[in-house]
C-alpha cells in the first residue's frame, strides 16, 4: 500500500487538489474490479483541520494535520494562487516537513505552480523543473539555482516531480499511475479520465509576451523596435548600429535582461505572430512565412517546430477551425 499525500495549503487552488485525490482512488477501483486490492491509501494533510477557500465559499476537511503524519511515501504539492511570495509565507511550515519527509525515502510531485513550493525546500538546486509558462520568468527569479524547462509536461529527477501549466498535471498524475502500478493501468485512466497519455510539451501553448521586467531602457527600445519591425529581416549588427552600441555589449545587456540572446528573441516574436496568423487566418504556410519576415520554407518549420513542437501545418490544424482537414 502506497501512502499519497495531497497537501492542503491555504490559497491553493481547488481542481489540483480534488483531481489526484479522484485520480488515486479511481485507480484503487480499477484495481478491486480486476479482483486486485487497492494500491494507493489517499490522505489530505492540512495545517488545520478545516481550511476555507475563496472567501470561505468553499472549505476542506483534512484528513490528518501536518504533525501527524509521521511517513508517507507520495506528496502532492496543489497549484497554488494569488501573491506566491505571500503565499510561500503563509504556508511555510509545508517546507521543513516536505524536506524531512523526502529524507525519509518519500517522493515529491508538484502541479503547475506548486512547483514554487517544491523549489522553496532546496531539494531542486542543480535540478530541472516545470511550472506554469507564464510564471516561468518570476519562478527564475526566485530560484535561479533550479533549471526552469518551461516547454515540458513533466520532468523527474531523483524522485522529484512536477508538471507543467495548469491541467497538464493530469499528465503527471497519469505518469505516477504507470510507474506505481502497470502500463495497463496508466491506459485504462487515460481513457476513462479523457487524457491523452505520453503527452510531454506544453510548447505549442506558450505565448510569448516579451520579457519587460527589467529597468534597461536600451534594451526595451531594441525590443520595441524588433516587435514593430518583426516582417523585416532584422540581424544583430543592424540592432546594435541602430542604438550606437558595440555589438557584444549589446548582446550581453539583451541577454542578461529578457534572457533570450538577441537572435532568439527575434525568432520567437516572429513565431508567435505566425501563430496568431494560423489560429485567425486562411492563409498558406508559405504566405504566413514571408509575412513574418522567412524566405526559406525549411529554416521556418525548423524554427516552429522548435519553438512549439509541432510543425506548421500541425499547429495550424489544431487551432484554426476554419481549416478543413482531409
Amino acid at each position: 500500500m502506497k501512502t499519497v499525500s495531497i497537501l492542503i495549503p491555504e490559497g491553493a487552488v481547488l481542481p489540483s487538489i480534488a483531481d489526484p485525490r479522484y485520480m488515486f482512488t479511481a485507480v484503487n477501483e480499477f484495481l478491486n474490479a480486476a479482483g486486485k486490492p487497492g494500491l494507493f491509501k489517499v490522505q489530505l494533510v492540512g495545517l488545520s483541520k478545516e481550511v476555507k477557500f475563496n472567501s470561505g465559499l468553499f472549505s476542506i476537511h483534512t484528513d490528518l494535520l501536518l504533525d501527524e503524519v509521521k511517513k508517507t511515501d507520495l506528496i502532492i504539492i496543489p497549484a497554488l494562487s494569488g501573491d506566491l511570495k505571500n503565499s510561500l509565507h503563509i504556508n511555510r511550515e509545508f517546507i521543513p516537513w516536505i524536506t524531512q519527509q523526502y529524507q525519509q525515502g518519500a517522493e515529491v510531485a508538484s502541479l503547475c505552480i506548486g512547483a514554487f513550493m517544491l523549489a522553496s525546500t532546496g531539494l531542486l538546486n542543480g535540478k530541472k523543473c516545470s511550472t506554469h509558462w507564464l510564471y516561468a520568468n518570476e519562478f527564475r527569479d526566485m530560484f535561479p539555482e533550479v533549471t526552469v524547462v518551461d516547454d515540458k509536461m513533466i520532468t523527474e529527477q531523483s524522485g522529484l516531480y512536477s508538471s507543467g501549466g495548469a491541467t497538464s498535471y493530469w499528465s503527471l498524475l497519469l505518469h505516477l499511475v504507470e510507474k506505481y502500478t502497470s502500463r495497463e493501468m496508466a491506459i485504462l485512466a487515460s481513457k476513462y479520465f479523457v487524457i491523452d497519455i505520453g503527452r510531454n510539451n506544453q510548447s505549442p501553448f506558450i505565448m510569448f509576451q516579451g520579457q519587460r521586467d527589467h529597468e534597461d531602457e536600451l534594451v526595451i527600445r531594441a525590443q520595441e523596435y524588433i516587435e514593430q519591425n518583426f516582417k523585416n529581416k532584422i540581424t544583430v549588427d543592424h540592432l546594435s548600429d541602430k542604438f550606437g552600441i558595440v555589438r557584444r555589449t549589446f548582446e550581453r545587456r539583451f541577454k542578461k535582461s529578457t534572457r533570450n540572446t538577441v537572435v532568439e528573441y527575434i525568432q520567437r516574436v516572429k513565431i508567435e505572430a505566425a501563430k496568431k496568423s494560423f489560429e485567425t487566418s486562411r492563409k498558406t504556410i508559405y504566405d504566413v512565412m514571408y509575412d513574418v519576415g522567412y524566405t526559406d520554407i525549411k529554416a521556418f518549420r525548423e524554427v516552429f517546430k522548435r519553438i512549439t513542437g509541432m510543425p506548421p501545418i500541425d499547429y495550424r490544424n489544431r487551432y484554426n477551425k476554419n481549416v478543413v482537414v482531409v
